[in-house]
């Protein structure tokens, strides 16, 4: 059922194989999945569409993003900035200012370009400080809601200058809250804020006060991170927010003794605290085998793609699937299968979207890719033959249909 067609009729997909298994059909209707199994016998006149024994995938999941810095689509961005995060930082709230950074424009332009490649559903941080104000906020949820019958855009209130260092932030995150934003972010409560008991306070009494989740960036390394982490999972159960807590990058992890680590995944999995890698090869990462064992989620973002932080960076998570294959050296087709469900389940649950996956009634969310396997996929990264997403055909051979939003 493409652009054209009414959302709530029933439309068939034939002769597919769900994660490489046998063929079957996919019946659409009302945007979700009505049924799945083989030779379906839709009622007289259901439109049908030939999937020719492809390997369907359901939508892929983008868990940590920023939306708003991304340069995409403009011209190259000559980077000369220091290498210390706070030079980061500071560069691009001087470049987003003098420049006149459009986040509407470009959170658009980078949102199409990730449902041209499958990714239905996505979480994205947007910088909230006193500088811009929530400028950058109304920018992407203008994109979030004209996408919404496709691309689900979870938006994240986060202090990319820090919380306590530029008075006024945690008022901006109130509002920022007010304003209907998806989730609170946070940012490194030592090594950014300097004072991780009062910034954690600050920012756990914001998001209990709003009934928000939580998703905070974690970079600091080693006992300083490890310090930190303790913290946040000390106030998750303090507060009794299980299930409602992510933590991003996580560079400690991957500093720490084994058993020091261990301790933490046992800590985390009891809490059901997610974790969300990028997989960068220049930064320690969470052993991901081993938090998955332990009981961990963990969910694969890209971070920031092609924006005054890194020049790097490709809206497909196919693409972000392999990185964390390569990154943590998984060679065997099982082994591939995790990374790629870090982009699509494991990143469903660390997120909280609900109707995920291939099954009746789920969300009809429908990748379809030439590939004999999942692992083949991701390593591969097939052009998309087919995009569903809300029950509606909105991309074919990796490009999107007219119809769609463009701004």
């Amino acid at each position: 059922m493409d652009l054209t067609r009414a959302t709530d009729a029933p439309w068939l997909l034939r002769r597919v194989r769900p994660m490489g298994g046998a063929a079957v059909d996919v019946l659409v209707q009302a945007g979700r999945i009505a049924a799945i199994g083989p030779e379906l016998a839709p009622p007289a006149g259901t439109p049908e569409e030939e999937g020719g024994g492809a390997l369907l995938l359901p939508g892929l999941v983008e868990s940590h993003t920023h939306l708003d810095k991304t340069l995409w689509g403009l011209p190259w961005y000559r980077n000369a900035v220091g290498h210390r995060l706070i030079d980061r930082i500071d560069n691009e709230r001087e470049f987003r200012a003098a420049s006149g950074h459009d986040a509407a424009t470009q959170s658009m332009r980078l949102a199409r370009a990730f449902l041209a490649t499958g990714t239905t559903r996505l979480r994205s941080h947007v910088d909230i400080d006193t500088q811009a104000g929530l400028r950058h906020l109304a920018g992407v949820q203008r994109t979030a809601a004209a996408l919404a019958p496709w691309l689900q855009i979870q938006t994240v209130a986060f202090p990319q200058s820090g919380l306590l260092g530029r008075p006024g932030t945690a008022d901006l995150l109130d509002a920022a809250m007010a304003e209907g934003v998806d989730v609170l972010g946070g940012l490194d409560p030592c090594a950014i804020d300097g004072d991780p008991v009062r910034s954690l306070d600050v920012l756990f009494g914001l998001a209990d006060r709003h009934g928000k989740p939580l998703d905070i960036h974690l970079h600091e390394p080693g006992a300083m991170g490890a310090f930190s982490l303790g913290l946040i999972l000390e106030r998750t159960a303090a507060l009794g927010m299980q299930g409602r807590v992510a933590v991003s990058h996580a560079f400690c992890l991957g500093d720490l003794p084994a058993a020091e680590v261990q301790s933490l995944l046992a800590r985390l999995a009891e809490l059901d605290v997610a974790l969300i890698t990028s997989a960068p090869p220049s930064r320690s990462v969470p052993p991901l085998l081993a938090a998955r064992a332990a009981g961990v989620t963990v969910a694969g973002g890209n971070d920031g793609i092609r924006d005054t932080w890194t020049p790097y960076g490709r809206p497909d998570m196919l693409a972000r699937a392999m990185q964390i294959g390569l990154r943590y050296n998984l060679r065997r087709d099982d082994e591939i299968d995790e990374a790629l469900d870090c982009v699509t389940a494991a990143g469903a649950r660390a997120c909280g979207f609900a109707a995920y996956g291939l099954a009746p009634g789920c969300r009809a969310d429908l990748v379809l890719v030439e590939a004999e396997t999942a692992a083949e996929a991701v390593v591969a990264q097939p052009r998309r033959r087919l995009v569903v997403a809300g029950g509606q055909i909105v991309a074919r051979g990796g490009e999107v249909l007219a119809g769609l939003p463009e701004g």
